[in-house]
């Protein structure tokens, strides 16, 4: 017999299906999510007694990070956004605090002030955590006008123990000779005496400062279209105002560029401390300065190499190690990767932050997370 229904009762019947299928779609989304949140770590290999976890995936482009007194700034590129996350807060909460910005890849916090690289200008925003604490919308103020390149204009900001801070000019090709690029430059906190510190350098996407000596330390991007396995990139360190790193005429140690060779002698440069892989595309790095790694992992340089991008099979994607012993290098060695699998790309590893735990954080722009790796016995 033919059950009858009445249209009331057809629609409670209705409602409860749709949400039958809802919890049920909705408990398929949250295991397929937990499953990506899990594949990004489970499969990245690290030394053992090292533990890597997802700090966040929340951070749409993340790219560099800096560590302000109460929150973690990141920075992102094509999607224009600062986030800012309670450091201690349970939640770990992201606050995207400002959009809009124009390749805002740099950034650097300084007593209170947050100091941005967009590719044309350099902003400060000043007091930056009593505005996001306070809801206020942050105000900045551009204290230095760049070139407007796009081609390697992606700058990286470091400030030094100097008050000064250091922001690099990429060269705008693959490999060219244009006055006032493939240079970082030097300038007061307020923009001023701002000046050209180092030449010959393609493409620096990542600095940092050497905790005892107090020396500017960077990685720097190979030309291309040389093939697979030349020139390397490489890991420099600036030793005196006007040193010069070989781009355009050499590259590597004693690699003289084809095109414009002519230039210059390699007997004539700052060679790298580390030849780093071919195309590995390194850009943030760090020395380990905190207490939780071993011992012998402190005051050494952990790299993000962010991956090639037109190599015949793929190289990178991974953290790697150059082990030192003063200023001379003694080992490279592959600290964290999995990111790459079967020339599948997993994720891109872009900048490194030491936490004041001693914790390691890892930033993807591929993934929009940021990973956090620890040290137990």
């Amino acid at each position: 017999m033919k059950e009858v229904v009445n249209l009331p009762e057809l629609k409670k019947r209705s409602n409860q299906l749709t949400k039958k299928y809802w919890a049920i779609f909705l408990l398929t989304l949250s295991i397929v999510f937990s499953n990506i949140a899990y594949s990004i770590d489970a499969d990245i290999k690290l030394p053992d007694g090292f533990q890597i976890e997802l700090y966040t995936d929340q951070v749409p482009g993340a790219r560099s990070l800096a560590h302000g007194d109460n929150y973690l700034f990141v920075s992102s590129m094509e999607e224009g956004n600062l986030y800012a996350i309670d450091i201690d807060g349970p939640s770990r909460e992201v606050n995207n605090f400002i959009s809009g910005l124009y390749i805002p890849n740099g950034i650097a916090y300084h007593d209170g002030d947050l100091y941005v690289a967009e590719i044309h200008r350099v902003l400060k925003f000043e007091n930056i955590e009593d505005a996001i604490t306070s809801g206020k919308e942050p105000e900045y103020t551009v204290i230095s006008k760049y070139p407007t390149d796009r081609h390697h204009g992606w700058r990286y900001i470091v400030i030094g123990g100097d008050d000064r801070i250091y922001v690099p000019i990429g060269a705008p090709c693959n490999v060219c000779d244009d006055e006032g690029y493939a240079v970082i430059t030097s300038m007061n906190l307020d923009g001023s005496d701002k000046r050209i510190i180092a030449e010959g350098i393609r493409n620096s996407v990542g600095m940092t400062f050497h905790p005892i000596t107090g020396e500017l330390w960077f990685t720097d991007n190979g030309r291309d279209m040389l093939g697979d396995d030349i020139p390397p990139c490489e890991l420099n360190k600036l030793s005196y105002e006007g040193e010069h790193f070989g781009f355009p005429f050499c590259h590597g140690n004693d690699i003289q560029d084809p095109q414009y060779g002519s230039l210059g002698q390699c007997s004539n440069i700052t060679i790298p401390i580390q030849e780093l892989g071919p195309h590995v595309a390194p850009l943030g790095l760090k020395f380990y300065t905190g207490d939780m790694f071993p011992e012998e992992y402190h005051n050494q340089v952990f790299i993000s190499e962010h991956g090639s991008w037109n190599r015949s099979k793929k190289i990178g994607y991974r953290i790697t190690m150059v082990t030192l012993d003063e200023s001379q290098s003694t080992s490279y060695q592959t600290f964290a990767d999995g990111w790459l699998e079967n020339e599948k790309t997993l994720g891109r590893p872009v900048d490194i932050l030491v936490m004041k735990d001693g914790s390691m954080l890892v930033s993807d722009d591929h993934n929009g997370a940021i990973y956090r790796i620890t040290y137990t016995d």
